[in-house]
């Protein structure tokens, strides 16, 4: 949380993210949407408020999706899928990265719904997107299916829309000591 820079021209609230690295939100179970431009330190928010959700004595795990989905696809191939969704319930604090970057499959958007169900008003989960939240719906192979993992996850979220150039590119300009115009 140290590091982080909450200048206003990213689009953060101070208060808030100070807020929430308190962890108030954990302890309600509620959810958290992190989403903006490639580069904008979505990735960088969610570890520091996951960091500090540690500090808390918070248990935190947290995935990048693709990888996440390939676990599932493993445990149901293995027996394993039933003890993954146990860890998954367990864990006070889920960060997935990368949420919906790709489109989904049926089977991935059941494994997602049978996640968000056990989660469900039972601990927190925040979730890292580049595509914005009204663009989630259509990601989903199943509607029925979109339309349940949608109504768990939206209804008890804070949202937070980082916006700017990409950190990446503006560290690389300060490091080099050139700027381009």
């Amino acid at each position: 949380m140290e590091d982080l820079d909450l200048s206003s021209r990213r689009g953060l609230d101070r208060g808030m993210v100070i807020s929430l690295a308190e962890g108030q939100w954990i302890r309600d179970k509620h959810n958290l949407f992190l989403t903006g431009p490639t580069g904008a330190g979505k990735t960088f928010l969610a570890c520091a408020l996951g960091n500090a959700a540690c500090r808390l004595s918070f248990s935190v795990r947290y995935y990048q999706a693709a990888r996440l989905l390939q676990i599932l696809t493993l445990a149901h191939a293995d027996g394993s899928y039933p003890k993954i969704l146990a860890v998954l319930a367990k864990t006070q604090l889920l960060i997935i990265d990368d949420w919906l970057r790709n489109p989904l499959s049926e089977g991935q958007t059941q494994d997602l719904l049978e996640i968000v169900d056990d989660r469900y008003r039972q601990s927190s989960t925040l979730l890292v997107s580049q595509i914005p939240v009204a663009d989630w719906h259509d990601r989903f192979a199943a509607p029925t299916l979109s339309d349940a993992i949608m109504d768990r996850v939206i209804h008890n979220a804070y949202r937070i829309e980082i916006t700017g150039e990409s950190m990446r590119k503006r560290k690389s300009l300060t490091q080099s000591g050139h700027q381009c115009l």
